[in-house]
Order: structure tokens, then C-alpha cells, then sequence
């Protein structure tokens, strides 16, 4: 399912982690609404035809800001920027060391910072600004072997909020999309790793009321709705986009 209109020309955006998975669906998807487009990844191996592909790794500042200029540059400034870029993490809260905790922490949160930070600037600049950060289900309810991608998500999910008190009043609206279980890479392979994977993968469609995993082509549209000066109204919001995973109570089939 796509949508071919041009309710976002003239306008441009940045997207992190736009060379796989959710972040290069809501590139294609924002070309597809008439946006210039940028994807930020550590890669260009991936990146949408009609997009500016920028190599960074968002734990690095010095890198960070030398994207995000180079994208401003490039798409004549900066009016919508996606925070997508991530990692997961599985284990308890006893099966990843320091390291770990620093290392996921530091994209999933830090990143988000870094790259806010240095597009401020376009975004002051632009009268339809909005930020999207891309959260996950895990920010709202406890799932199990998920301790360190839970906390990293509960971050990003306050860190949104505030982030759109901060600058209501500067004309930048900032929300966050809160997918179930995204039918991936990641997720692929984190069922290959499984010792039944169709087992595991019966499994995590069930814990969804729809019975499947959410797709990458869903949170690209809930994205576009957000980034869209359509909803000019909307800021401080969570979005769902989990089949019904954070506010249905269904009985089993």
C-alpha cells in the first residue's frame, strides 16, 4: 500500500538509519509524498533511489554535525527530521555488561540527541518543522528479554515529550511512533536464531490482536502523518502502530 500525494513538496527531510529496515521505508515514503529527501546511515548500501545518502554513524558528534550540514546543503535546508536510527538489544537486565548498556544507550538515545542538536539550527528556520523519533512498543509495556532495548525506548519516549515542550513555542512540533514487532531484518534474524524460528515467529504474531507483525510500509505511513503539516496540530504524541498491542485486552482465540 502506497500513497502518491504531494502533500509534502517543497519540503525536506533527514531521515537516520535510512538504509534498511523502518528508516528506508520512510524514505521511499516521503519521496513517494513529494518530499527532497536525505538518509543518514553508516552505509549507503541500501539508501532509495532519489534520496542524498550521507554517510555518519550517529555516536560520533564530529560526524553527526558534518551530516546534518551536508544534508541541509544538499536539500536546501531542513524541515522534517526522523530520529530512526537504532539497535536492539535481548537478555535480562543481568545479561549485558556496562559496555553494552553504554554502547546501545548511546545510538538509541545519544543519537537522537546529536542529531536533534545540529539540525536545530534548519529546523528554527523552517514554518512546517516536526521531528519524529522513532520509539517502539517496549517504551510501554514490559516484554520479556527486552531489559536493556526497554530502557533505552522508555528514553526516547520521555525524551520526546519533552523535547516537544521544549519547542511548541519555536514552531517545531516533536512526536514518536510506537511500533509492535516490525517485520525487519533484525527481526529476521533474530528468529533465525531461534531453535524453532516458525515457532518463535507463530509466537510473536500471536502476542499482536491483529495475529501478525506490523509492517515496515505501517510505520512509514504513521511518520508521514506526523511529519506532515496536515497535522499541524499534533505535537507531544505517541503513536501507536502495534495491532493493537498497547491498548487491546482481546480474549484468545
Amino acid at each position: 500500500m502506497s500513497t502518491h500525494s504531494d502533500e509534502l513538496a517543497g519540503l525536506s527531510a533527514v531521515v537516520t538509519g535510512g538504509a534498511s529496515g523502518i528508516g528506508a521505508e520512510v524514505v521511499r515514503e516521503l519521496l513517494r509524498r513529494g518530499a527532497r529527501v536525505a538518509s543518514l546511515d553508516r552505509s549507503v548500501d541500501g539508501v532509495p533511489d532519489g534520496a542524498v545518502a550521507v554517510v555518519a554513524d550517529v555516536t560520533d558528534d564530529a560526524q553527526v554535525r558534518s551530516a546534518v550540514a551536508q544534508a541541509a546543503a544538499a536539500l536546501g535546508g531542513i524541515d522534517i527530521l526522523v530520529n530512526n536510527a537504532g539497535i536492539g538489544a535481548a537478555g535480562t537486565v543481568a545479561d549485558n555488561d556496562d559496555d553494552e548498556w553504554r554502547r546501545v544507550l548511546d545510538v538509541n538515545v545519544l543519537g537522537m540527541v546529536r542529531v536533534t542538536r545540529a539540525a536545530l539550527p534548519h529546523l528554527l528556520s523552517s514554518s512546517h518543522a516536526s521531528i519524529v523519533n522513532t520509539c517502539s512498543i517496549a517504551a510501554w509495556v514490559g516484554l520479556p528479554q527486552r531489559a536493556l532495548y526497554s530502557a533505552s525506548k522508555g528514553a526516547v519516549q520521555a525524551l520526546t515529550l519533552a523535547m516537544a515542550a521544549d519547542h511548541v513555542r519555536e514552531g517545531i512540533r516533536v512526536n514518536c511512533v510506537n511500533p509492535g514487532t516490525v517485520d525487519t531484518p533484525w527481526v529476521g534474524r533474530l528468529l533465525a536464531a531461534a531453535a524453532d524460528p516458525a515457532a518463535e515467529r507463530a509466537a510473536l504474531e500471536a502476542r499482536q490482536p491483529t495475529g501478525r507483525l506490523v509492517s515496515p510500509q505501517a510505520v512509514a505511513h504513521a511518520v508521514c502523518y506526523l511529519a506532515s503539516p496536515l497535522a499541524d496540530a499534533t505535537t507531544g504524541t505517541v503513536l501507536a502502530v502495534d495491532g493493537g498491542m498497547h491498548g487491546l485486552r482481546v480474549r484468545p482465540a
